[in-house]
């Protein structure tokens, strides 16, 4: 299976890890993710009564699943970018769990080969962050999904927000580029995504694949449209809480940069 159209951090991974990771934008991006998934984690394992199995598809650095490996779960880490997941092992050294994961240089369509069926039927959890918006054909992620995620797991699902690039376009004056179908960026060096998919889009997948819907949460709600630092944007941590306070509540989580869906197979 061809995925040349799908995006390959290695020739950039320096910058994608500073741009991406690095810095308040990264900061905020934990904290949200981390205060969606802490309580699912949570009831998942003590349902289970077991260390949870967790899978991490596209996981860049995958800072979430290396702590959860450092929780006693165990995790199984994929990405296509060698360079991204080299980045990613030294940072489970760090923890010491670098050899309890099991990390898989791949492009995702790959797994189905790759994947230790003999080991693991089945995911208790499957993350799947910031990967849509660089695939060919995203839609297609959805039935591996439901494929690999246990009758009684959860799915971790963030992708980029298309809307939120319009919204920031509006507010910084850049009108001829909206004005522009024809844009894109470049693909060589950008961060920003030339094949978003809106939320509309990715929830009408989940239910086709016989998915619920549990919670839906914003990243970055306000932080990306404020370039100005003053008041409280001058408080790094005063601008995590009010993130975490917002990114919960309606219309401000569908001003977010990112969406992030927890989602469940209708089963349970």
């Amino acid at each position: 299976m061809t995925t040349a159209e799908d995006r390959n951090f290695d020739p950039i991974t320096e910058h994608f890890v500073k741009k991406v990771y690095g810095g308040l934008k990264g900061e905020i991006r934990l904290a949200v993710l981390k205060r969606d998934l802490k309580n699912a984690v949570v009831e998942l394992s003590d349902a289970l009564n077991r260390p949870l199995r967790i899978l991490d598809i596209g996981a860049g650095l995958a800072q979430l699943s290396i702590e959860f490996a450092s929780y006693g779960h165990h995790v199984t880490i994929n990405d296509i970018s060698d360079n991204m997941l080299t980045e990613a092992k030294l940072n489970a050294q760090t923890l010491g769990v670098k050899d309890q994961i099991e990390w898989l240089v791949c492009p995702y369509q790959e797994l189905d080969l790759r994947l230790n069926i003999e080991a693991v039927a089945s995911f208790d959890l499957i993350l799947c962050h910031a990967l849509l918006e660089w695939l060919a054909e995203p839609k297609q992620t959805i039935p591996f999904f439901a494929k690999w995620l246990a009758t009684t797991g959860v799915l971790s699902l963030c992708f980029y927000n298309p809307s939120s690039f319009v919204y920031r376009n509006l507010i910084m004056g850049n009108f001829n580029l909206l004005n522009n179908p024809d844009f894109k960026s470049d693909n060589k060096k950008s961060l920003t995504p030339n094949n978003p998919v809106s939320y509309d889009e990715v929830a009408g997948w989940l239910t086709e694949q016989d998915f619920v819907i549990n919670k839906v949460s914003g990243l970055r709600v306000f932080h990306d449209y404020a370039p100005l630092k003053r008041g409280g944007h001058n408080n790094p941590d005063a601008v995590i809480e009010m993130e975490l306070r917002y990114s919960e509540q309606a219309p401000y989580k569908w001003l977010g940069r990112y969406i992030h869906v927890l989602a469940k197979p209708n089963k349970q």
